[in-house]
């Protein structure tokens, strides 16, 4: 009896044993609700724990986002305080992230071409906020003198407006099927058109969505050579939106000390869907902005996997609506109230009236001009 009643004893942990060694179902099932960052220490335990990690991995397609705003506690960016306690939360391995920052308290470090590595702060601002991601994964990194975000959490929390003061965010995308996200960067020693037809920005019948954002370009030379990339981009079958912004990082060391450029992100693929609409200098009321962004219904975009991004004028926000804070943030989670919102406040924007949609482009010709100052591109970007 006593022998029986030791190994009924220890027959529950055997089971458990088993289970968790050979039945795939019952790991696969468990991983779903590890973290990744913890994901990737569990696959090294066996073969099956790794193999079953990576087909989880494989199911997390969906972006996620980290935002904060300030004051920080901190010498750091306040972004790159939440960074560090919210990427190990996330449920997905990124392979590209897209960060904004607010160019008042974010300054991007330039190291001279001749500097040596050793010699370079181990502690950057830029630093601090590529070292939390892994190391084949694309940052790119934008400052802009104010920023639209929606907290991190609920999709639904509601979008707010920042034109003064601390605050960013980054959106982490992962490997998506039917969705290739490539970045973007040229500079005036780079701009040509066989540059830009290798980058899948011309003769590319995948490209579907461009996000650019322009530095420098009030310099001279900056106004011919935003045209250069305007012009055939206005061609396109593809919805192109974004903005003038201060400067990106990491430094492009190909630019020079100063350089005028633009970085983006091109969105090819079959799933991929946009949309924008234009809230020229006319649109000054709530109802006004209400009524302009409700068009982007007319496009049938599923809330799913969507985010919005909001590119608008310095001059416009609170002093342009009378005092009012948050007016077009607010009109658009009215009207997508399951979709976040992220973007910037800069100094000029790109954009128009425009859907791409399965195989097929619709835009308003009169006012298919992408440069625009004193409005806003609202834009809806679906990824299936």
């Amino acid at each position: 009896m006593d022998n029986n009643t030791d190994l009924d004893t220890s027959t529950p942990d055997s089971k458990a044993t088993y289970v968790l060694s050979n039945v795939v179902e019952v790991v696969e099932r468990i991983l779903t609700f590890v973290p990744t960052k913890s994901l990737l220490k569990i696959a090294s335990v066996c073969r099956l724990w790794s193999n079953c990690a990576r087909r989880v991995l494989r199911t997390q397609q969906q972006m996620t986002w980290v935002s904060a705003c300030g004051p920080s506690n901190t010498e750091v960016h306040a972004l790159c305080n939440t960074l560090y306690e919210e990427v190990k939360k996330v449920f997905l391995l990124p392979k590209m992230v897209l960060a904004i920052m607010d160019c008042e308290t974010f300054k991007v470090p330039f190291y001279c071409h001749r500097q040596k590595k050793s010699k370079r702060s181990r502690h950057s601002p830029v630093e601090e906020v590529t070292s939390v991601f892994p190391r084949n994964c694309s940052v790119l990194g934008i400052t802009t003198p104010g920023i639209v975000l929606t907290p991190t959490g609920s999709h639904s929390r509601p979008p707010e407006e920042h034109q003064e003061g601390e605050a960013g965010f980054a959106i982490m995308f992962p490997s998506m099927e039917g969705v290739k996200i490539k970045p973007l960067h040229f500079c005036q020693n780079s701009l040509s058109t066989s540059a830009m037809k290798e980058a899948g920005l011309i003769d590319n019948p995948e490209l579907r969505v461009v996000l650019l954002f322009v530095y420098e370009v009030y310099k001279s030379g900056g106004a011919r050579f935003l045209n250069e990339i305007l012009e055939p981009l206005a061609k396109s079958k593809a919805l192109i939106a974004g903005g003038l912004v201060e400067s990106s990082f990491p430094t492009r060391l190909c630019c020079g000390r100063g350089g005028y450029g633009m970085v983006g992100l091109a969105l090819s693929g079959p799933k991929v869907q946009g949309a924008s609409v234009l809230l020229d200098q006319d649109v000054s009321t709530p109802k006004e902005a209400e009524s302009t962004i409700r068009r982007l219904k007319a496009a049938n975009i599923p809330e799913r996997n969507t985010l919005g991004f909001m590119f608008a004028c310095v001059g416009r926000g609170q002093n342009y609506y009378n005092n009012q804070r948050n007016v077009e943030a607010d009109a658009f989670r009215k009207v997508f109230p399951g979709v976040p919102l992220f973007g910037l406040f800069g100094n000029g924007e790109i954009g128009c009236d425009r859907i791409v949609k399965d195989d097929y482009t619709l835009c308003d010709d009169d006012t298919d001009c992408l440069q625009h100052e004193y409005t806003t591109v609202m834009t809806l970007v679906h990824l299936g």
